[in-house]
């Protein structure tokens, strides 16, 4: 009986409080837009850097469990659109495109070949930027049900709006993001990081109505998974960020890829 009631007064002080549930939206929520190095509207918390460390491609690797469950389960598009908003707006990657648009760049260059483009249109070769580094993303999925609190605080309708949906409708106990980078011309993997984001750490602390300021992203700014998923790879990105700040790369005697020191016996 006393949980319950410390339940409800819970709920109550969400309710009545809106006014710090849009403040601490604005400030972890991936939202807004970018240009360029400016950023428009980005979250309060989203680390910047004042010069790009190099260029990036985000890939996605589809044909994992994780992949099958958002896109299946949870009906959510690819993570690639947010992870690439975050990158551009922090201004610490500039973005390169590896992924379905490719297809309409190449076409392009097919059509200058074939004569059809107007002279000057100038997609000849040697225009296309490298990716220096790849990033991949994935989602390590805590299930449980998400009940208890959720049905209480959605017992007071609209005054809690989003909040209570957020905090009792997630289909996941906890989601951990990871982002894995790789140097392109190495293949060496140089940073990896981990964010999450737990259903009662996002409806309390990230919730709030409205999109987000990015309802292009579609689900992610539109359901209580997408929102939490969102708030999870800025999480890790964040936690990116700061680790390559610091970057040192491992040395190996010899020379990487020259054998190594754990030699086998004869």
């Amino acid at each position: 009986m006393k949980q319950h009631y410390l339940i409800v007064a819970l709920a109550m002080a969400i309710a009545c409080a809106p006014a710090q549930a849009q403040w601490s939206k604005k400030q972890n929520d991936p939202q807004g837009a970018a240009a360029g190095a400016n950023a428009k509207g980005a979250a309060i918390n989203l680390e910047s850097c004042d010069e790009p460390m190099g260029t990036i491609a985000v890939v996605e690797e589809q044909e994992g469990d994780w992949y099958r469950y958002l896109s299946s389960d949870l009906r959510l598009p690819s993570t690639v659109p947010v992870i690439r908003m975050l990158i551009q707006q922090s201004n610490c990657f500039v973005v390169v495109e590896r992924g379905r648009a490719m297809q309409n760049m190449m076409q392009e260059r097919a059509l200058m070949d074939s004569g059809e483009l107007r002279q000057g249109s100038d997609f000849g070769k040697g225009k296309m930027v490298a990716a220096d580094y790849t990033l991949n993303p994935s989602i390590n999925f805590s299930q449980s049900n998400a009940g208890g609190i959720g049905g209480v605080l959605g017992a007071f309708g609209g005054r809690l709006g989003a909040v209570g949906a957020l905090v009792g409708g997630l289909k996941f106990k906890k989601a951990e993001t990871m982002l894995t980078m790789i140097d392109n011309r190495s293949g060496v993997q140089i940073g990896v990081a981990q964010g999450n984001a737990t259903k009662t750490d996002f409806g309390l602390g990230i919730g709030g109505g409205g999109s987000g300021g990015f309802g292009a992203l579609g689900g992610y700014s539109n359901t209580p998974e997408g929102k939490a998923l969102a708030a999870a790879f800025a999480n890790a990105y964040n936690n990116l960020v700061v680790a390559m700040r610091d970057y040192r790369p491992q040395e190996v005697k010899g020379g990487l890829g020259k054998g190594g020191k754990l030699k086998v016996g004869n």
